[in-house]
């Protein structure tokens, strides 16, 4: 009998009732006269039909899913392949102004270089040309002096350009990461206003390599005025000193990795970044040397592959076109030279870029699993999305409350820190 259809006493059907609901549903329908009937796929022994081609299909209630992406890393802490990948893909994921800033920095450094020494060497030869023998030693060490001392301009500029390609490639991964793209004038603009802080930490880790390399200098040169025992003395203790000053700058360098990135990122000062790095490297020292190393080699030898053939390949030419050594390959050999330079910038420019980049990379990662940076970044891109007003996601931690009466528990001092037990 139909759903809408009633039974007289006499138990014969009679025509729909004129008062019966109507039932455009059909099965199922919960307004019709008695139990609704399950759709197909709801009995329990039939299978779902699938989704038709290209549809997405939602996840299952309960089931979890990843963090939004929405730049250039995953909000979540990092696995080592995305770590160690990450800085190659910020040069692939904004390579003008990147690869532009690497590019700017080794030709200021080279052009200033060559402005010094190539006309300094021409008055030097020229004066040694022309000098008696009494004065060449004279004119020699005068030489060597002003050489030392105009190198000072070269290497002034290389620490400020230096220091501006770090501060352009934190802002590049931080600002990346947060799905915004900006331009060359844009990145060094907001890197400029950290670039006296940047240029102090440039200057003190060169101070403390210089003062290493002359303590080497000087063991050698003191231990070469007694006697020759001595120099070979003297030479020895200074292998043995350097080996192990290589092991101190090797920890040193890798617990204040992150200096570059406080500075910027957090605004700080050069003391409270060094000890900001020092906190967040704690039990992820061979995580960070590990990367840090590997990606150096990566670079190395990629160096090495492009450039050596170059100049293996020149040097053959020239001794297959003139093998008596006459100067008629003086063209191949001036056209190597200039080859091999193109190719050392360009790729002095990207290890630049992608050694930078990926102390910041590090540095967002560290503060992911030690500080719940994923969640702040997260609650920053949702509420950007909805059109709120939103602060800066990396600035630092709040210091927690202190403990006691009265006082809020310090386990979630920023409201965006993860438990001590997930890092």
């Amino acid at each position: 009998m139909s759903d809408h259809q009633w039974q007289a006493p006499g138990g014969s059907p009679q025509a729909p009732r004129p008062d019966a609901p109507s039932s455009p549903g059909g099965a199922g329908d919960p307004g019709a006269y008695g139990p609704p009937s399950p759709p197909p796929f709801a009995n329990p022994g039939a299978t779902p039909p699938p989704p038709p081609p290209g549809a997405s299909v939602p996840p299952p209630p309960g089931a979890w899913t990843p963090p939004p992406k929405p730049g250039l890393l995953p909000l979540r802490p990092l696995g080592f392949g995305t770590l160690l990948w990450a800085p190659f893909r910020t040069l692939r994921r904004n390579p003008a102004p990147t690869f532009g800033s690497g590019l700017v920095v080794q030709l200021v450094s080279a052009v200033a270089t060559a402005a010094v020494v190539v006309p300094f060497m021409a008055v030097a030869i020229t004066r040694l040309e022309g000098a008696t023998e009494a004065d060449a030693d004279a004119i020699a060490s005068g030489a060597v002096g002003g050489f030392l001392l105009l190198m000072l301009v070269p290497i002034a500029i290389s620490v400020v350009v230096s220091a501006f390609l770090q501060g352009v490639m934190v802002i590049e991964v931080a600002t990346g990461t947060l799905g915004d793209k900006l331009g060359f004038g844009a990145l060094w603009r907001r890197a400029a206003k950290r670039i006296w802080p940047l240029i102090g930490w440039t200057l003190l880790v060169g101070a403390a390599l210089l003062i290493a390399v002359v303590l080497l200098f000087l063991i050698v040169l003191l231990a070469g005025s007694i006697s020759p025992v001595g120099l070979a003395v003297g030479i020895a203790v200074a292998v043995l000193l350097g080996l192990g000053l290589v092991v101190l700058g090797a920890w040193l360098g890798v617990k204040l990795a992150l200096v570059p990135s406080v500075i910027v990122l957090e605004r700080a000062g050069i003391r409270t970044a060094m000890a900001r790095s020092w906190r967040l490297t704690d039990g992820f020292f061979w995580r960070t040397f590990g990367t840090l190393f590997l990606v150096a080699f990566i670079l190395n030898v990629a160096a090495n592959i492009v450039v050596q053939p170059v100049s293996l390949v020149g040097s053959l030419l020239a001794v297959i076109v003139d093998p008596t050594g006459t100067g008629a390959a003086l063209t191949i050999t001036i056209v190597t030279m200039v080859v091999t330079l193109i190719l050392s910038l360009l790729i002095g420019a990207i290890t630049a870029v992608v050694q930078a980049a990926l102390i910041a990379v590090i540095y967002i990662d560290l503060r992911m699993r030690k500080e719940g940076l994923d969640l702040e970044l997260e609650r920053h891109v949702e509420a950007r999305g909805a059109g709120l007003s939103v602060g800066d996601p990396y600035a630092p931690p709040a210091a927690p409350a202190p403990s006691g009466v009265g006082a809020p528990s310090p386990s979630f001092s920023s409201g965006s820190e993860r438990p001590a037990t997930w890092s």
